[in-house]
């Protein structure tokens, strides 16, 4: 059997700033049709930023849907038709000050691939070099330098929560060792 539904029909519910809301029919693989919601989103980057010492940056941001301070890596809002590479240098810039002499790709995660049609693009950030910070309109991020083992422990911990920056945390452990 293959595991593919295909689509028989799309109707937008819902237009947003940064979401859109469709409904979809669909074929499923025994034949029968099944109703699908999708939020759309242009997708997004994250950056995993080591400095020389070996730190990772991370910024602490208040988010307003779960009502915490959430620690996670640098990470932002795709613009229509932009490049991720491109916008996680912009990323890295506006929420860290931070420029990278070496900016390698690190593959691609799915948020919450039943309901949310997003991709993160995840980029490791090195030979870093300092300059202002220069965050959007109405962001506040806090910069915090932590170790591997130091964020390693705050996964373990439960402290750590955000899924992208979750995610990203096994990206660094595979890449840096």
């Amino acid at each position: 059997m293959e595991l593919k539904e295909t689509t028989l029909s799309q109707k937008k519910v819902y237009d947003g700033i940064i979401v859109d809301v469709r409904v979809d029919e669909v074929r499923i693989p025994d034949g029968s049709v099944r109703r699908r919601e999708v939020v759309e989103h242009p997708g997004g980057v994250a950056i995993i930023a080591v400095d020389d010492r070996g730190r990772l940056i991370l910024v602490r941001q208040y988010r307003y849907p779960v009502g915490e301070v959430v620690l996670e890596f640098p990470a932002g809002k795709l613009e229509p038709g932009e490049d991720p590479r491109e916008a996680g240098l912009r990323e890295l810039s506006e929420e860290t000050g931070l420029t990278a002499g070496r900016f390698e790709p690190l593959g691609v995660s799915y948020s919450s691939p039943g309901i949310l049609a997003e991709r993160i693009y995840y980029f490791l950030a090195r030979d870093l070099r300092q300059e202002q910070a220069h965050p959007d309109d109405g962001e506040f991020v806090e910069p915090v330098w932590l170790t591997l083992d130091e964020l390693t422990a705050m996964a373990a911990s439960g402290e750590l929560k955000d899924g992208k920056t979750l995610a990203g945390l096994m990206k660094a452990k595979l890449a840096l060792g």
